[in-house]
């Protein structure tokens, strides 16, 4: 009950300063009960910086942003090995991926090489710098951000990569109330710096281990199967969800029914997320891009077609 009341002050914070976007914050902080990462993809100016921010600095988190370009090199990211002439032995120099909050700002502007270099950060909580590992410290978390309008001097993520991230969300633009708010809020000095730690990371560490905990019936596990088959039957996908994807979509249930204070999970929690998780992850096929199929439309007919247990 203690962890619960935390995660909702956690939540009330980040929704005092960043404005209108519950589901947002919301699906975030279940990414970080299950030791995932995110994807927004949404256009310049919507807050995904702030927002990043207001979850570093309500968990007392170290926090790292790194801005993607062309020339951007892997050893910017996960660091480097430096000569040190005084010793006569290389010293590691941290790279920005040792923060445990990391912002990768419009990762798809950068070459596949200097993407790949998070993959073992995201996968492991680990880096290897010439031959030697590095551990992260915990809870770590990237949150990685792509602009959906511009694709000249772009490199789109490939699907392996892709899969790697638990959940693609946008954060789209705050209703004309909930902008006029938000500039009030900046007039008062309302800003992400003022926001208060609410805990630490090992309270966060145990938290989630109260997350992997939650209940999940055999039942509830058939219909997220089901849920999966159905997007591998599916004609106008290349191909269906993986079992990282189910795997995901398990954990990410278990989470939400922990914010829902809940400790067992309910098929509502698995519909709740399943857009959000398994979405970027699938790929139309040729067929269906000609016939201006919509993904967002095959899934969700996809998941109304599960087996809902009784």
């Amino acid at each position: 009950m203690e962890h619960y009341k935390t995660v909702k002050r956690i939540e009330e914070m980040i929704n005092n300063v960043f404005v209108g976007k519950q589901e947002v914050v919301r699906n975030i902080l279940i990414c970080l009960l299950t030791g995932g990462h995110v994807l927004l993809e949404d256009v310049p100016g919507v807050g995904k910086t702030t927002l990043a921010k207001c979850f570093a600095r309500t968990l007392e988190c170290s926090f790292g942003r790194i801005q993607f370009t062309p020339d951007t090199l892997p050893g910017d990211v996960v660091g480097t090995s430096i000569y040190n002439m005084k010793t006569g032995e290389f010293e590691y120099k941290k790279g920005v991926v040792m923060n445990q909050i990391l912002l990768a700002d419009e990762i798809n502007r950068t070459s596949p090489k200097t993407q790949a270099s998070l993959l073992e950060a995201m996968s492991e909580n680990q880096v290897t710098v010439d031959g030697v590992i590095y551990q992260l410290e915990q809870p770590f978390m990237v949150i990685a951000t792509q602009n959906p309008v511009e694709y000249i001097g772009t490199y789109p993520l490939p699907e392996a990569q892709m899969d790697r991230f638990m959940m693609k969300l946008s954060i789209g633009y705050p209703d004309r109330r909930q902008e006029i708010r938000m500039v009030s809020q900046l007039l008062e000095g309302e800003t992400a710096e003022k926001i208060q730690p609410v805990c630490d990371g090992k309270c966060i560490e145990e938290m989630k281990d109260v997350v992997s905990k939650i209940h999940v019936e055999e039942s509830v596990i058939e219909y997220i199967e089901d849920m999966i088959e159905q997007t591998r039957q599916e004609s106008r996908f290349e191909v269906g969800a993986s079992p990282r994807a189910m795997i995901a979509l398990v954990k990410a249930s278990q989470a939400k029914a922990f914010l829902e204070g809940r400790d067992y999970v309910k098929p509502d929690d698995v519909k709740a997320v399943a857009m959000q998780v398994l979405l970027h992850r699938l790929t139309l096929s040729s067929e269906a891009r000609i016939r201006k199929e919509k993904g967002e439309e095959v899934l969700k007919s996809l998941i109304l077609k599960a087996r809902i247990p009784v």
